[in-house]
């Protein structure tokens, strides 16, 4: 499912224009991303939990070249997923 088909069912189910359903979705990811870019979790009871994790610095290897790189740490994204959907989704 891409966005616009997202978008379309969220439409139909909520008995929405497609346009207000657009912004609601864009206000969601706004939030969402805001959020974690503070560093805080987005929790949905039911549905799952957007985190931020640290990942450390480590070595690692070009597999063309079979050459020894270093790989910066970073920030990434974590989704755990909620008890209800992981019910649903078995």
């Amino acid at each position: 499912m891409n966005k616009a088909e997202l978008i379309e069912a969220m439409a139909s189910d909520a008995k929405l224009t497609k346009a207000d359903a657009k912004r609601a979705l864009d206000a969601f990811i706004g939030a969402t991303s805001k959020a974690l870019t503070k560093g805080e979790r987005v929790a949905l009871v039911g549905f799952g939990s957007f985190g931020v994790a640290k990942r450390a610095a480590r070595k690692g290897r070009n597999p063309q070249t079979g050459k020894e790189i270093n790989i910066a740490a970073k920030k990434v994204v974590k989704f755990k997923p909620g008890a209800s959907l992981q019910k649903t989704v078995k």
